[in-house]
């Protein structure tokens, strides 16, 4: 575990789908990613936060959700969603975050990853063995892979976090 200081310099990468559909299926609601943020840093120096997001419709109010991200201070790399002849859609950011977490590596010295996702187990060893950074995962728990977890220097479990659940409208979910 490496110990947070105020002088870390920190990146935060965050996996929009993985944790908009965690917070969704456990607790019926949304996230609140200013609280978010600022609980990550915990008074660290960030010094970038990137959201990973996926455009797919227009009329369902996504790009409110957009603009309150970049309000928040997180920067928004963005796609299309892919739809195959077959009606399948896909919609995946694994190997964009890993290249950019790798790529501006040297920016931090402390990586925080916002997913649960196995796919990024390799990354994580690669910043942490081949670059020498710290890394931290958060995610909620009940939906995070097992062997992320146990990669990650910190790993933050979301779901111990008060405050950064929304009650999504028409959620009889209570706010946590």
């Amino acid at each position: 575990m490496i110990i947070p200081n105020q002088e870390q310099r920190v990146g935060v990468f965050i996996d929009i789908q993985n944790l908009y559909h965690s917070a969704k299926n456990l607790y019926g609601s949304r996230v609140n990613f200013g609280e978010l943020l600022k609980r990550l840093t915990n008074d660290r120096r960030l010094v970038r936060a990137l959201a990973y997001i996926v455009r797919s419709d227009p009329s369902t109010g996504e790009e409110a959700f957009f603009s309150s991200l970049e309000k928040s201070g997180i920067e928004l790399r963005s796609k299309d969603i892919q739809i195959f002849s077959s009606g399948a859609k896909k919609a995946d950011w694994d190997v964009g975050i890993a290249v950019d977490a790798i790529r501006m590596a040297n920016q931090f010295d402390i990586v925080i990853l916002v997913s649960g996702d196995g796919d990024f187990v390799p990354m994580v060893k690669y910043l942490q063995w081949g670059l020498g950074k710290g890394v931290e995962v958060a995610a909620f728990g009940k939906t995070t892979n097992a062997g992320l977890r146990e990669t990650a220097d910190t790993f933050i479990d979301l779901d111990a976090m008060p405050k950064i659940i929304f009650k999504a409208p028409g959620s009889k979910t209570n706010k946590k």
